[in-house]
């Protein structure tokens, strides 16, 4: 069981999103500086372990990839002592042997979205380290729980390309992004990922493969509907298989307990402002994030 300390959070996306969206627990709406939440934060147990779920689109589905609140989330989630987050997102598969329909938690990420708040320092300046944008202590307490449980293949890395949207990639900008060394493309991870890393939270994603994307042909003779009939089936067996891979990883929390997370200390030397010179009330404001580096 989880120590104290401990505290998960869990970010549904498409298809996880809408099949948490029923989970019983207690409902708990945030006041944040940045808003409200995409959904009111769900506190409830499972495998044992306290987790809060949160919906990143919203129930029904209402908010688009570029009008995610993602700040107000993060800033919730950091204020009921959420420590650790496992986030899931649809994506296209950029590669061959990335099948639609199964897994994949990815090390890295190329960020292409370009009208989002990405921090939440507008009045200092804080520079947060993302060489590594996936805590590396919850991708192999993830990849752990794979080889435990009998799911559909898990993939171990991938480069997730991160676009603005709402629309999907043209075919040359598919093929730009496997130039560039994509494996996966999706709308969600950016800057929900920053800002994990802002929030000194440990911060790692499950992705979901639901189809090619426009690089590769479509099957002859396809119609939209079937094609789409095809997305929505990989879609729900991918977030399926997602929910019992978490449940997995939650049987054992350990790792979690016993290896500290880098993001945990993110801010230790990302503050460049001289502390004095801040706000006060913007310190304030935001105490919930970096507080305890103030007097």
């Amino acid at each position: 069981m989880a120590s104290p300390s401990i505290q998960i959070g869990i970010i549904g996306g498409s298809g996880l999103g809408e099949a948490l969206g029923a989970e019983k627990g207690e409902q708990r709406v945030v006041d944040t500086p940045f808003g409200v939440t995409s959904s009111p934060l769900v506190l409830t147990r499972w495998q044992q372990v306290d987790v809060a779920i949160l919906q990143r689109h919203g129930p029904g589905h209402v908010h688009n990839p570029a009008q995610v609140p993602y700040r107000a989330n993060i800033y919730a989630l950091k204020s009921l002592g959420v420590t650790h987050i496992v986030a899931s997102g649809a994506t296209g598969s950029l590669r061959e042997q990335i099948h639609p329909g199964e897994l994949v938690i990815p090390d890295q990420v190329i960020d292409r979205t370009f009208q989002r708040p990405s921090t939440f320092y507008d009045h200092a300046t804080v520079h947060v380290e993302m060489a590594e944008p996936f805590c590396p202590v919850v991708r192999r307490w993830l990849l752990d729980a794979a080889k435990r449980v009998e799911i559909v293949k898990v993939h171990n890395e991938g480069t997730y390309v991160c676009m603005e949207g709402p629309s999907f990639s043209t075919k040359a900008e598919s093929n730009m992004h496997r130039a560039w060394g994509g494996d996966l493309i999706g709308m969600t991870c950016m800057p929900e990922a920053k800002l994990a890393r802002e929030a000194e939270i440990a911060y790692a994603l499950v992705a979901l493969p639901t189809d090619y994307d426009c690089w590769r042909p479509h099957e002859p003779g396809m119609d939209p509907q079937q094609l789409l009939a095809e997305i929505l089936g990989n879609l729900e067996a991918a977030s399926s298989a997602s929910i019992a891979l978490i449940k997995e990883a939650l049987r054992d929390v350990s790792m979690l307990n016993g290896q500290a997370s880098p993001a945990h200390d993110a801010l230790k030397l990302a503050i460049w402002s001289d502390k004095s010179k801040i706000d006060s009330a913007e310190v304030d404001r935001l105490r919930v994030l970096w507080g305890r580096y103030f007097s």
